[in-house]
């Protein structure tokens, strides 16, 4: 079975990014040894990409149409019927269509985000592993990495790997915990 993967970065307060959907606190520190914060790692363990419909608004609004080129891109929107050569989005109900994929072959699938996705497939269990990268700031307010839904169902993970950069970023990777 593929996994789903959520990488992503978030303020200590554990935000994603600001009410309008930027990211420009996260381009705020320096970077001197170009570190990808393993990216492309990431990349290329991967062969699909799940995103929500306001994350794939915000790439737009950066002029980025084909979000991961080389990947097979679905956007879950309630609403977007759009034609794309990039992307296609997922009108359906977005947990039949997800453990649809991951039981099908190919590499694992990358959870770009935004919160409410976060929360939907983690509440549903769906999560197989996390790798969150905190960086050094206090935003205060914006989309929340589990979006403002409560979720009660209990997820333990466990932890894989840590590692520091210079640039103060923390990235924490861990594994869903099938222990009881």
């Amino acid at each position: 079975m593929r996994k789903l993967i959520l990488y992503i970065a978030a303020s200590l307060d554990g935000f994603i990014a600001r009410d309008d959907g930027g990211l420009l606190w996260l381009e705020q520190f320096p970077n001197p040894d170009k570190n990808d914060y393993n990216y492309k790692k990431l990349l290329d363990s991967i062969d699909t990409t799940f995103m929500g419909n306001l994350t794939y608004k915000w790439l737009n609004n950066q002029n980025i149409y084909d979000p991961y080129p080389g990947k097979k891109n679905y956007v879950f929107s309630r609403n977007m019927r759009s034609e794309s050569e990039f992307v296609e989005f997922i009108n359906d109900d977005p947990l039949k269509f997800v453990r649809t994929i991951k039981n099908q072959n190919g590499k694992d699938i990358w959870l770009v985000g935004g919160g409410k996705l976060n929360a939907l497939f983690l509440q549903n269990n769906l999560i197989d592993e996390i790798i969150l990268t905190f960086a050094p700031i206090i935003i205060g307010k914006g989309i929340r990495l589990f979006g403002d839904i409560n979720i009660d169902l209990e997820n333990k993970f466990r932890l894989l790997n840590n590692e520091s950069f210079k640039s103060g970023f923390v990235q924490l990777h861990y594994a869903k915990d099938n222990a009881g």
